[in-house]
């Protein structure tokens, strides 16, 4: 049975996250809907990660089996086609071997979070950023990330509900930067690991917000890291401004 590498971009926002749901509308959900108007069901997918509700996915990766022998462009045509009109799109597509596993096959994740911190609302990008009245400090924000980077414990940044073996995990990079957009200017956190916590990304942003804003030192993020205590998180950021950005294989299917 051919197995077939998808490349997934969504917005997030109608969603009730990617995994599928008996009673709600989820990303999973309508990509098996239309796989089985290409060929009968039922269908089961896996991704590279479960996204929640409101968030969205540049370059998620999932995995399906098909019997038929699709060319992979014509299957994403076909596929797109039948997701019309939601919001989502597949932006890739290639043949696998059958033991190559959308998650456990990827050797990394990266995550974009977005923020516009300005007085007037986003109109254009509203439900796509984390829109904040106020100007951040971005050096003291850096200042309290470097205190998340590495192999630590992040049992504070971790949703009570994560079903992970073990909440030690090594953050590669964290970075931040203020970028030029046509809608002005964001402030744009990344974030590279070879797997997340639930909900770790969110908690993390939420406590540099903290930081940006004024009300926590930096030093502040060291201190709560170590308490191991989600009491000491700050709040957890919302999830418009978050995207999977792009799932890191050793042999990347789409050849890229």
């Amino acid at each position: 049975m051919p197995r077939y590498a998808l490349r997934v971009e969504y917005h997030g926002g109608m969603f009730a996250g990617w995994q599928r749901q008996a009673d709600q509308v989820t990303v999973q959900g309508e990509i098996e809907r239309a796989l089985a108007r290409l060929e009968p069901g039922p269908h089961t997918i896996a991704a590279a990660g479960r996204t929640d509700a409101g968030v969205h996915a540049l370059g998620q990766v999932a995995h399906c089996d098909l019997a038929r022998d699709w060319e992979p462009f014509r299957l994403s045509e076909a596929l797109n086609y039948h997701l019309r009109p939601l919001p989502v799109a597949i932006t890739a597509c290639a043949r696998v071997e059958g033991d190559w596993h959308a998650r456990f096959s990827a050797t990394g994740r990266r995550y974009l979070y977005r923020i516009v911190a300005r007085r007037a609302p986003p109109a254009i990008e509203a439900g796509r950023v984390w829109h904040l009245r106020r100007a951040l400090d971005l050096a003291a924000m850096r200042a309290g990330a470097a205190h998340l980077a590495g192999h630590h414990d992040f049992t504070t940044f971790r949703a009570s509900i994560c079903q992970a073996k073990s909440p030690v995990k090594t953050l590669d990079a964290v970075g931040m930067a203020e970028v030029e957009t046509p809608t002005g200017p964001e402030i744009h956190l990344r974030f590279a690991a070879r797997s997340f916590l639930h909900n770790q990304v969110r908690s993390m942003v939420g406590t540099l917000e903290r930081v940006g804003a004024g009300a926590w030192p930096p030093d502040r993020v060291r201190d709560a890291r170590e308490a191991r205590d989600r009491a000491a998180c700050g709040p957890v950021a919302p999830p418009d401004g978050l995207y999977l950005a792009r799932v890191i294989y050793a042999d990347d299917p789409f050849g890229e």
